[in-house]
């Protein structure tokens, strides 16, 4: 389906000099994609002539956001919105967007907002991914906001509401890797979590911010600068538990954002695992960004060549730099830098992944009556499946939304969700599939919806882990009662018996998380745990320049 493209439109040669020249973007990115052959017309055309309905790759109108780079917190949301105003764009219920700006953030780059189709605003992806949408916060809550006066009183109601956001669901604080070094002191690592054997999460102090916000973001503590946030400053600590934890195969630098990450500071993260013999089981790092989306142009520059310089020195020493992309829709891809941006990436050796929520209003698309229109939403995948495997970038996989935030607002029930993903799945040819089965993240872990069985005539869920607390819980298929409303797998029901066979364990593992850590800091004769706060993100906060 074209969506009003006429075949005439669809099939015309994209002239790429011209769009790159009209677009409003930085003469550094386009020398260099002149210079290093970044955006071949063949591959501009190929994909602009398979998906003309979501493609900005013929786009040769002047963009409405031009200069500024960057829209931080109320402030700059509101001069989006005055930028707008001034076109003839005029978006509405503006006090209640403020509202969610208020409780969690506002973030855009120019390139986001000039992605938006300002015409069709209302069903644009896009703009549902990075602005507050009425209808998101509790009305309740709307309206005690609305009738206080404007300025203090309304922040001190926002204030109030953020306490109930749920930010670390899955009891992320378990996580928290721990451990007494060889002068007895006890090392407690504030900025990293080690849930499962393999893979070790960093959030890092200089991936904090964002380069745009996810208005369903379930890492919303990061961004906006919550006390309990994690924050590592400590990079010969990491090194140091690494030593002592031999199962660790993988790094996953996330934040905020991984793509903040200055190459000075990650080379201090990576150069250890060159020569140390006692790290040689690092065998992957993963840097966790949304600046493909958000700012590609950020590759886009001299300056990241220390960066590309770093991820080939990584590809040499025989680590893989595994680039964990987050595309939801193909429009956030058919854009002419975003696809420079990736190939320009591929050829100092990432290998780019795509791992991605499953969200109504952005990735699954509601009817008039709210239900889920499974044909067009299981569309979508397809494509942008389609569109992953063109651009050799793998589809890691699908995942649910998580219960933070507005999860209300995005969520949709598992028995649609699960219809749309065997759709996607038995479309797609092998080689551009998922490589996992949809899953949702618990405290016990990362548990795959398998899709359904029949079992004495009756239909139930069947569920695997894919990750768990404890890894042996992998190797069983179990089943749940079917739902057609549950959005929740935490919700759903055991086929039989009053729980599911992991439950037991996981409180005892639980508990024994909790305790072990605080017996431990209560024993100890000296801790270190650095709990200085990244700056809060605030509507006047300056936006940082990570490359």
């Amino acid at each position: 389906m074209l969506d009003n493209l006429t075949r005439e439109q669809a099939d015309a040669e994209v002239d790429v000099n011209e769009v790159l020249l009209s677009g409003g973007f930085p003469e550094e990115a386009l020398q260099i994609i002149s210079q290093e052959r970044l955006l071949p017309a063949g591959v501009v055309n190929r994909l602009h002539r398979q998906y003309p309905q979501y493609s900005s790759l013929n786009r040769t109108t002047a963009p409405i956001f031009r200069g500024r780079e960057n829209y931080t917190g109320l402030a700059g949301f509101r001069a989006a919105i005055k930028t707008l105003t001034k076109n003839g764009i005029d978006i509405d219920h503006i006090d209640e967007r403020e509202l969610f700006v208020e409780v969690y953030r506002f973030l855009a780059t120019r390139h986001t907002l000039n992605s938006i189709d300002w015409n069709q605003y209302q069903t644009d992806s896009v703009f549902q991914l990075v602005f507050p949408q009425p209808g998101m916060i509790n009305k309740d809550v709307v309206k005690k906001y609305l009738a206080a006066e404007k300025g203090r009183a309304r922040t001190d109601i926002a204030a109030e509401y953020m306490q109930s956001t749920n930010p670390h669901d899955g009891n992320q604080q378990l996580n928290k890797p721990w451990f007494t070094n060889d002068d007895g002191v006890l090392e407690v690592l504030a900025g990293s979590q080690h849930k499962y054997p393999q893979t070790q999460l960093i959030f890092d102090k200089s991936t904090q911010h964002c380069f745009s916000f996810c208005t369903y973001c379930f890492r919303h503590a990061q961004v906006r600068g919550d006390e309990d946030m994690f924050l590592q400053h400590d990079i010969d600590q990491i090194h140091e538990y690494l030593r002592k934890h031999k199962e660790v195969t993988d790094l996953l630098i996330t934040g905020g954002d991984g793509g903040f990450m200055p190459a000075e500071r990650l080379e201090k993260y990576v150069a250890p695992l060159f020569d140390d013999p006692e790290l040689l089981h690092i065998r992957t790092i993963r840097l966790a960004t949304r600046s493909l989306t958000f700012q590609p142009e950020m590759v886009l520059t001299k300056k990241y060549e220390k960066m590309l310089a770093l991820f080939d020195r990584i590809n040499e020493n025989g680590i893989q730099l595994a680039w964990m992309a987050h595309f939801s829709t193909p429009k956030e891809l058919l854009h002419p830098i975003t696809i420079a941006a990736i190939r320009r990436l591929q050829k100092h050796n990432a290998v780019l992944r795509s791992q991605s929520p499953m969200m109504k209003h952005i990735s699954l698309f509601p009817k008039a009556d709210g239900s889920v229109d499974i044909e067009r939403s299981a569309q979508n995948w397809i494509d942008l499946g389609n569109i992953l495997n063109t651009l050799s970038i793998g589809f890691h996989s699908m995942y649910c939304a998580r219960p933070t935030g507005e999860h209300h607002y995005y969520t949709a029930p598992l028995a649609d969700v699960s219809r749309i993903f065997d759709i996607v799945y038995r479309s797609l040819p092998s080689i551009a599939r998922p490589s996992r089965h949809i899953s949702m993240t618990t405290s016990a872990g990362k548990l795959s919806l398998m899709g359904t069985s029949v079992i004495d005539g009756e239909t139930v869920f069947a569920l695997k882990f894919n990750e768990a607390r404890n890894m042996e819980w992998i190797d069983r298929v179990f089943h749940a009662k079917y739902d057609l409303e549950t959005n929740n797998v935490s919700l759903l029901n055991p086929l039989e018996g009053n729980s599911f066979f992991f439950e037991d364990e996981l409180a005892k593992i639980e508990k024994e998380l909790e305790g072990s850590l605080a017996e431990a800091m209560r024993t100890a004769t000296s801790v270190h745990m650095d709990k200085t706060l990244q700056e809060d993100q605030s509507a006047v906060a300056d936006f940082p320049q990570a490359h």
